[in-house]
């Protein structure tokens, strides 16, 4: 065993059981050093290498995201994510707890051993403290994703003992804390299968076995091409019609004349215009999701062309509301989110920085400009009286707690706004971050919450931004909310299956 061992730093207990414990895991260590597994020598130790700083992890979550499937790339998020908190809790935690030595490499093959060595204490593995919170994490979301990983992970770990750099305990400790890290990312953030959307009430649709019937309009603009051509292997006689972006609210004009079913394959803005279109003309609508975020379509049980196909062919089919506002000359609808505030003012800024670094920079960098700019809070009267605001959202249909924040919906037909007012102070970061801890129920003196089925507002000054659906525009005087109850039929399967893979 190592004589170098601090016993005392370990944890504590007899100490014949410890100098067994020890022993066992010398020994461990050295039958792992004489063993002379085939090909292990070539490929483990650079896998190792690899695994430095999670640059294997990166680009393993890179593969997964390209994948172009939104559970892929929740997958590959929460993997990332666990990764980040397990490597995290290693370094500021495990490393400086026990202080143990690395192993002597006198046992290990020179040709297995790394170029360098590493400087850091031996116990926990933080390898496979990443490679674990990587692949349970992974798993969590994708049980499909996690299995492929799963070997990948294992032989990272063992990559460990293999080049002589960690005692098998080192590894199965990280191995454990990798996998209490993505189960604490869970708690926080529940999968996203978790949530099931209701199917009532159900609507009365055309079925159309083989698509005939449905005219999709694809926005070429967020990236939906691949998506809409595996629609069209699901359902081959449908017809597709991809635009550029300023050309969608035309086409799906142009769409609505003479089809039974009007079908859109974009973001969350691109399916709220399609969803003005389809209520004019009294169409169902069928929606793939083909944005960044898909709020509508993941919250309505769409994922991806294989359910949406499904639904379309056997005629399955809900109604779900829809939420109106009116202000002046200014009207419009959302399926999702209605905001004043200090969200709009992101929005806009956040368009402002995609097109030159793209959307997420640019959204970290509209956050961080707007939560620290020296403006006012909105004043705005609803109550009886003029309030000072940072924001007022409204969820069309009652959004219901995932961690920290507001995430889902199960029921897009239960007749209510979700309603929620955080009120004015001095600056909005600590009151917006008071509000999205303190829950969608509860009332203090930064948030407030309630749901209505609908909600005047008074007295709001002239050029006011308004974010509906991820799109903003002004609004004055007086703003009204309410809902259509049902009035919107959408194609969704009844009967979603499992979400696994």
């Amino acid at each position: 065993m190592n004589p170098d061992v601090d016993l005392t730093a370990l944890r504590p207990g007899s100490h014949a059981l410890r100098h067994r414990l020890l022993a066992l895991d010398s020994r461990l260590f050295e039958f792992a050093a004489e063993r002379n597994w085939p090909y292990a020598e070539r490929v483990l130790p650079r896998l190792s290498r690899l695994a430095n700083h999670g640059v294997l992890w990166g680009a393993t979550a890179a593969v997964i995201a390209v994948s172009r499937t939104p559970r892929g790339r929740r997958a590959a998020a929460r993997g990332m994510a666990s990764l980040a908190l397990a490597s995290a809790t290693i370094n500021t935690l495990g490393k400086r707890s026990v202080r143990r030595p690395r192993p002597s490499l006198g046992p290990v093959p020179a040709v297995r051993r790394l170029k360098r060595q590493p400087l850091t204490t031996s116990f926990p593995s933080g390898h496979a403290a990443s490679a674990a919170a990587f692949c349970a994490g992974a798993a969590i979301e994708s049980p499909g994703w996690g299995a492929a990983v799963a070997p990948l992970a294992f032989s990272v770990a063992m990559s460990r003992v293999y080049t002589g750099v960690h005692f098998p305990s080192d590894v199965l400790t990280g191995a454990a804390l990798g996998v209490g890290a993505a189960m604490a990312v869970r708690a926080l953030v529940p999968p996203h299968g978790h949530a099931v959307p209701s199917a009532h009430p159900r609507a009365a649709a055309p079925d159309l076995p083989e698509g005939e019937g449905l005219t999709m309009v694809v926005n070429r603009g967020s990236g939906s091409a691949d998506r809409a051509r595996l629609l069209g292997d699901v359902l081959p006689r449908a017809r597709i019609v991809e635009c550029a972006p300023e050309e969608v609210a035309a086409e799906l004009e142009k769409a609505a004349v003479g089809a039974r079913v009007l079908g859109v394959c974009g973001g969350d803005g691109t399916v709220n215009t399609a969803a003005g279109v389809a209520l004019r003309r009294g169409l169902p609508l069928a929606v793939l999701p083909g944005g960044t975020l898909n709020h509508f379509a993941l919250d309505l049980g769409v994922e991806d062309a294989r359910a949406l196909g499904r639904a379309v062919a056997g005629g399955e089919a809900v109604r779900v509301d829809v939420g109106r506002f009116t202000s002046g000359g200014t009207d419009g609808i959302f399926l999702n989110t209605f905001s004043l505030g200090v969200y709009p003012e992101l929005v806009r800024e956040r368009d402002r920085w995609s097109p030159r670094i793209g959307g997420w920079p640019a959204g970290v960098i509209a956050a961080v400009r707007v939560l620290r700019a020296d403006g006012h809070p909105l004043l705005a009267g609803y109550g009886g009286r003029v309030r000072p605001m940072w924001l007022l959202f409204a969820g069309n249909g009652t959004y219901h707690r995932l961690g920290l924040v507001p995430g889902r919906r199960k029921d897009l037909s239960d007749g209510r706004l979700d309603v929620r007012v955080v009120h004015g102070g001095k600056r909005p970061a600590l009151r917006l971050l008071a509000a999205a801890i303190a829950g969608p129920l509860t009332r203090s003196p930064a948030h407030a919450a309630v749901q209505v089925g609908r909600l005047r507002l008074t007295d709001v000054p002239s050029g006011t931004l308004l974010a509906y659906d991820g799109e903003v525009t002004e609004v004055e005087g007086e703003v009204t909310l309410e809902k259509q109850r049902g009035a919107l039929v959408v194609y969704r399967p009844h009967d979603p299956p499992p979400l696994v893979g």
